[in-house]
């Protein structure tokens, strides 16, 4: 069977497989920027409190202009929003690897952060409208997938690229932008059109989702995971693996890698359970299976004990990429907007405040008390999810074909 008859037999639409491919690409490029980003900074004499604003910028923001994102999609088309989103992240790039000062750079990622709102929110608006409903939780699988492989090749090549000049980088993921942009500006449709059956439903406004407790959970699931996914893990778990288990920052990017490809090679599973039992029953397990995870990461004894954790919560994690996003379009009726934005505005305040407070708890008590935060908030996305009754989560099982 040819490439083109399998992508038609999967029963995804174009679209999916085309966002999946433009995000490979973008995370990539921003895999790539991750290993010299602050070393660049330094170089500008930034004390480490500008360090951490050079990162925090660009997720901040992210969360501002979220809800504009939303509305300029709708507006121009998703197609063109996304577009001119990776141009913008491309420009700025550029303005970072030619910056004289830092002051310039920190603009530049506050410009970047803007343009990443633009086209991530219009991309994951265009997705879920465009997925049959039937097979949200595999179109979100797949989309996750392509960030996920992106972001775990992009940081070795980010390494070699860095030993070049600290500048190469950057170049490259412009480089990286603009070749998405040309693919998405040819290959996506100007504008997500619904099936049919959507089509006869009334819109459901905001007020009425934010009550939907599908949605509800699926924020709470998304807050956990921007605490713990995005934030903690990935800024305190390399300091408990040279501060706590005493090796060099090597076996971070080794432990990562590990956990990276357990995370991706349960995508799949998680998308298919996604759509056969519910979003219920797959967030339930997402919260139990991360919560105790990260409770018990501080615990470990050696490297490889913290591998298996790590793994583990990356199975979990794979779970978190998939249902969440899956009922939200379910909550939505596939027309995403505001909802959407709001959605991915949750993540985005788990991923800025989760490290702030985590690097408060070790610096009073311990790695301990730090992770168990962030346990319990994930717990508590699993608990919340319990209560979604199973006939509203099945809903979209028995939803007419388009």
């Amino acid at each position: 069977m040819s490439l083109k008859n399998r992508l038609r037999a999967s029963g995804l639409p174009r679209t999916t497989w085309v966002l999946t491919a433009a995000g490979l690409l973008v995370a990539i490029g921003f895999g790539v920027v991750i290993p010299v980003l602050t070393p660049f900074a330094r170089t500008f004499g930034a004390t480490t409190f500008q360090l951490g604003l050079v990162v925090s910028l660009f997720a901040a923001m992210r969360l501002i202009t979220s809800p504009f994102a939303s509305r300029f999609g709708r507006r121009v088309g998703e197609r063109n929003a996304i577009t001119i989103g990776m141009l913008i992240v491309a420009a700025s790039t550029v303005v970072i690897a030619v910056a004289p000062s830092l002051w310039l750079v920190m603009l530049a990622r506050a410009l970047g952060g803007i343009g990443s709102a633009t086209f991530t929110i219009s991309a994951l608006n265009l997705l879920l409208a465009t997925a049959p409903e039937k097979l949200r939780g595999r179109a979100t699988g797949l989309y996750q997938g392509g960030f996920l492989l992106g972001n775990m090749t992009g940081p070795a090549l980010g390494g070699l690229l860095g030993a070049v000049s600290l500048q190469a980088p950057f170049w490259f993921y412009a480089a990286m932008l603009l070749v998405a942009s040309t693919f998405t500006m040819t290959m996506l449709p100007a504008r997500a059109t619904l099936p049919q059956q959507v089509h006869k439903r009334e819109p459901r406004r905001f007020s009425v989702v934010l009550r939907d407790i599908r949605y509800q959970a699926a924020c709470m699931v998304a807050l956990g995971q921007g605490w713990q996914s995005f934030g903690v893990r990935n800024a305190i778990i390399p300091l408990f693996v040279t501060e706590a288990l005493l090796l060099d920052t090597a076996w971070t990017g080794i432990a990562f890698a590990i956990a990276a490809v357990a995370q991706t090679a349960m995508l799949v599973p998680a998308g298919n359970a996604t759509d056969r039992i519910g979003r219920r029953p797959v967030m339930i397990a997402s919260g139990v299976i991360c919560g105790v995870a990260t409770i018990a990461m501080p615990f470990s004894s050696s490297i490889w004990i913290l591998v298996v954790v790590l793994s583990i919560y990356g199975a979990g994690a794979a779970m978190q990429g998939t249902a969440p996003t899956a009922a939200v379009g379910d909550a939505t009726q596939g027309r995403g907007g505001l909802p959407v934005a709001a959605f991915s505005m949750v993540t985005d305040l788990g991923s800025i405040f989760g490290p702030l407070v985590a690097g408060a708890v070790i610096d009073a008590w311990s790695f301990q008390a730090a992770f168990a935060i962030g346990g319990v908030i994930l717990l508590a996305g699993s608990v919340y999810a319990y209560f979604i009754p199973k006939d509203l989560d099945r809903e979209f099982l028995v939803a007419p074909a388009s």
